[in-house]
């Protein structure tokens, strides 16, 4: 048990709060005046995790608040204070702290590839006229964008991309990503992988500290920019200068961005692997 004195984990909770204001606040105020924006509403929209509980701080398992009292319905009280009651959160948990261990472990052990150049997000508008952004323009007609994936092909290895691809994309893709192979299959150069590392650290709360839920949105924020820059879409009027991955600069530009991305991701993800090996190791001895 790791112990925080009151005006410690009062200062952590605030800057927590600070932090991830800067990102909720703006959103708030566009699903209030029903205004939409891909980059910065992906998160709040596409993920399940309110913002409410964004904001909300937790320390995670086994820390004890000195002097805390009324912290929450997950929270007991012990001597001194209170912590979570992580024998209780963990007999609901422990499954999806043991698949997501895996699945963290198996992706950390693989090598990133870096050849798809975010053709996940032109074969989501290929040969369709539903596109998922119908308020964006495309940086091109439809048959050049279905030029292009025909062209250069499609290899996707991350499930819950694929599933949103169109019909006619789906057999141009050289993998078969399942949710069934997604730790078979998943690998650190994937930016929706590391994007991903949001969810699970949020699927975990309150048993992950929240500065590590929020790190881990803030890698999700940036990539997603990335992403989106590197569609068919046209954000220019947002602000966001297109990575034209139909040429050969582009894909230098989108490789160079994917490595870097791996690189900020891989400590997140051994710090999120670290909670759920300890969380196990706390459920083996309750």
């Amino acid at each position: 048990m790791e112990t925080l004195d009151e005006q410690e984990w009062r200062r952590r909770a605030e800057a927590h709060e600070r932090r991830v204001r800067a990102w909720i606040d703006p959103h708030l105020g566009r699903r209030q005046a029903r205004r939409a924006h891909p980059v910065e509403d992906f998160l709040f929209t596409y993920y399940s995790f309110r913002p409410a509980k964004l904001r909300r701080w937790h320390p995670g398992a086994g820390v004890v608040l000195a002097g805390a009292s009324g912290f929450g319905p997950e929270y007991a009280d012990v001597p001194g204070g209170q912590r979570l009651d992580h024998a209780a959160l963990l007999e609901r948990r422990m499954a999806m702290v043991e698949w997501t261990a895996r699945l963290l472990k198996a992706t950390a052990g693989r090598g990133g590839q870096f050849g798809c150049f975010g053709m996940h997000e032109w074969a989501m508008v290929y040969r369709t006229d539903a596109v998922r952004h119908g308020g964006q323009p495309l940086r091109m007609a439809p048959a050049e964008i279905a030029r292009v994936v025909e062209a250069r092909g499609v290899r996707c290895s991350h499930f819950d991309a694929f599933r949103f691809f169109t019909e006619a994309a789906r057999p141009l893709n050289q993998l078969e990503p399942t949710r069934e192979r997604q730790a078979e299959m998943e690998q650190p150069g994937c930016l929706h992988a590391n994007m991903d590392l949001y969810k699970w650290a949020y699927k975990l709360s309150p048993l992950v500290p929240s500065e590590l839920i929020a790190d881990c949105f803030e890698l999700a924020r940036e990539i997603r920019e990335v992403d989106m820059r590197a569609s068919p879409y046209d954000l220019r009027e947002l602000g966001y200068r297109p990575i034209a991955i139909e040429t050969a600069a582009g894909r230098t530009e989108y490789a160079g961005l994917q490595k870097r991305f791996a690189e900020r991701a891989a400590p997140l993800r051994a710090r999120l692997l670290e909670v759920c090996e300890v969380l196990m190791e706390i459920d083996a001895r309750v």
